[in-house]
Order: C-alpha cells, then sequence, then structure tokens
C-alpha cells in the first residue's frame, strides 16, 4: 500500500502550495527520501487564479466601485527530484523546485492601482536542495540538507515608481526528524527549513518624489517554515495523510531604499505568519489504480492584505487518482480553492481601506511521472 500510494501523497502535499501564504509555490517537502529504491520524479503543474475586487471609497477621479479586473496572473509549476541509497542505512536525494513566485497586474484604468500604466509586481524563484537521510535503531531516521536558492523580482507602481533586481543567490539549511511503523504505512516526520537572507540589488526610480534612477541595494528574507507529516494506514489498501505548515511570513519584507524613503513604509510585508493544514484520505482500487481526495485550510487572519497581494487565507478541496505499470507511477490531480476576502489599504489615507476582494478562486492542476529503477 505505501509504495502504490506514494504517488497520490506526494502530489497533493505538494499542490497544497498553490494558495498558500500568497507567493508561496513549494511546500519543500522531504518525502522523496522514503520512496524505495533508487527513483526519480518530474512534476508539472499549472493554477489559474481569479482574483478581482473593487473599490471601497472614491479617491479623486477613480470612482467607489471601480473594478480591479483580474489582478492575478496564472502560472506554471514545475520540479524534478531523484533519490538513491547509499546503503542500507542512507539515502540521499536532490530537489530543483521553485519556492516563491508572485505575479500580480492591476491594468482596469477606472482602479487607482490600474491608472497610468497600471501596476505590477513579478517575484521569481529556483531552488535546489541536496538531502540526507540516515536510519537509525527503532525505524527511526535523521535528515539534514542544505538548500540553495536564486530569487528577482520587479515592481511597477501607478505612480510611476519602479524597482527591478538583479538575481540573488544563497543558502539555508534543512533539520529533519521520522519515525516509521511499516507494518501499517505509518510515518511522522518532522522538517525544519532555515530561512535565506539575500543581498540584492536594484534599480529604483520614482519621478514624481524627483529620483529618475538611483542604483541601491536592500536585504530580503525568505521565511523559515516547519512542516508536520503524518501518514497511516487505517484499513487494508487505505490511507490517511496530512500535513501542518507553519512558515514565518513576518519575516518577510521587501524594502528597497528610495521607496521607504518616500514612502515610510515596506513595499511588500506581511502582518502574520501562516499555518496550511492539508488532509486527505487516499485508496489503493487494485494494482494498477489508486486514487485520493484532500481539503486544504489556511486561516483568514484579518486585518489589511497588501495592495501587490490581495487575498487572506483558503479552503480547497481535491482530488487525484495514480497509474501504476511496471517501475512507472503517473499521477494526475485538480484542486478547486476559494480564496478568503481580502481588504487592502488606501495610499492617500492611512488605516483607510481601498479594495474589497471576495468571491475569488483558482484551480490548480498537475501531473507527476515517478520511476523506480
Amino acid at each position: 500500500m505505501n509504495k502504490t500510494m506514494g504517488g497520490v501523497l506526494s502530489a497533493f502535499l505538494g499542490s497544497g502550495s498553490a494558495w498558500a501564504g500568497g507567493v508561496e509555490r513549494s511546500v519543500q517537502s522531504t518525502a522523496i527520501l522514503f520512496e524505495p529504491g533508487t527513483y526519480a520524479e518530474v512534476s508539472i503543474g499549472h493554477v489559474s487564479p481569479d482574483v478581482s475586487g473593487t473599490q471601497a471609497s472614491a479617491i479623486g477621479p477613480f470612482p467607489a466601485g471601480a473594478s480591479t479586473g483580474d489582478v492575478a496572473r496564472g502560472y506554471d509549476t514545475g520540479a524534478v527530484g531523484f533519490k538513491s541509497d547509499l546503503s542500507p542505512n542512507i539515502s540521499v536525494a536532490l530537489i530543483l523546485d521553485r519556492p516563491i513566485g508572485a505575479n500580480i497586474a492591476y491594468e482596469a484604468p477606472a482602479y487607482i492601482y490600474g491608472s497610468g500604466s497600471g501596476s505590477h509586481a513579478e517575484i521569481e524563484s529556483a531552488a535546489l536542495t541536496g538531502l540526507i537521510r540516515y536510519v537509525l535503531p527503532s525505524n527511526v531516521s535523521l535528515i539534514g540538507g542544505i538548500r540553495g536558492q536564486e530569487v528577482s523580482g520587479k515592481v511597477s507602481l501607478f505612480n510611476g515608481y519602479t524597482t527591478d533586481t538583479d538575481r540573488a543567490f544563497d543558502f539555508g539549511y534543512v533539520l529533519g526528524a521520522a519515525w516509521e511503523k511499516p507494518e501499517i504505512a505509518m510515518r511522522i516526520a518532522l522538517t525544519y527549513n532555515s530561512e535565506i537572507t539575500h543581498g540584492l540589488n536594484t534599480r529604483e526610480t520614482d519621478p514624481a518624489m524627483g529620483v529618475a534612477t538611483a542604483d541601491t541595494s536592500f536585504d530580503t528574507t525568505v521565511p523559515q517554515s516547519v512542516n508536520l507529516d503524518v501518514q497511516t494506514g487505517i484499513a487494508k489498501d487505505t490511507l490517511l495523510f496530512g500535513q501542518i505548515r507553519w512558515v514565518d511570513w513576518t519575516a518577510f519584507d521587501i524594502t528597497p531604499n528610495v521607496y521607504a524613503a518616500n514612502y515610510g513604509e515596506a513595499l511588500v510585508a506581511y502582518d502574520n505568519d501562516t499555518v496550511t493544514y492539508n488532509v486527505g484520505l487516499g485508496r489503493r482500487f487494485n494494482d494498477t489504480w489508486s486514487g485520493a481526495v484532500t481539503l486544504g485550510y489556511e486561516e483568514t487572519q484579518g486585518g489589511f492584505a497588501g495592495n501587490l497581494g490581495p487575498t487572506d487565507g483558503f479552503t480547497s478541496l481535491g482530488v487525484a487518482a495514480t497509474y501504476s505499470t511496471g517501475s512507472v507511477k503517473i499521477t494526475g490531480g485538480a484542486r478547486y480553492i476559494w480564496i478568503g476576502e481580502a481588504t487592502t489599504e488606501s495610499p492617500v489615507v492611512s488605516g483607510a481601506p481601498l479594495g474589497e476582494f471576495s468571491g475569488n478562486s483558482a484551480v490548480a492542476v498537475g501531473m507527476k511521472i515517478a520511476y523506480n529503477f
């Protein structure tokens, strides 16, 4: 049961990041270390969000009730992983993924952030993680690893301000432990992912404030996180699984020097950490087919959401199926995400609402091909 259900389990936990934390695009799973023998996987996915709102009150020529239009662009995801056993007690793995990302665009001219040339924000990233697992007596194992991560970003606002960073590459680490009871497919794994601080060089412009071009630098921290992953067989060919993930998003901000000096605040920041829950039930139907359903939840925090990330929490429902033939497993899945209501703050009157975002959603689809050598 454990081997057959593995594709469904990891595919679902991977798709759990589809809207977690706003800019999170990977749950940084170590599940690949528990695959049998030599193993490789490739996964691809696409997320199609629908995020829009209306202006809460009039600001100059921009009327109350003006629509934002759809501000969240769809994006592709992907990951590649390889795992091998060096000995009966030692396993190693490499994972290439995209841990964070964003693509926001306000282009409706009646809404203040869509005026002029509009407002746009993009974050790109890539990470290569090397992991090692050492199995101790009594089915306890220790996990460690190094993560190298590259990030970059650019923003342009309706008032003419822009910033465009270079790519910065820095390192973090992974620590964890797990306990297993193979006869009932039980595993409990706790993993810590360190924060990674990047020093970014950027070029800023702010013509409205008299800054034509300024080459500056600032630090941003991709936050630390903790994953608790649990799975257990509850009946013949039936697996209950889940994950609780905490991310220290209050440590994350984007604060370029010119923007901070002219506006006295961060360009992007979060007021709350997030805890994301995923729980699922998997079932093997026969030697060829297995499937699963999951529920996901991240609490709405309240307060103001960022104008460049106007969402707050989510609830999700997903289904997936795995086809196994010989050494190959092919998993496909889809998840519907109800995105939490959010209110953004006015750029003109501090503490006043600007955008009211509700009734929003996203659809995530994905496929993974895995091979045991």
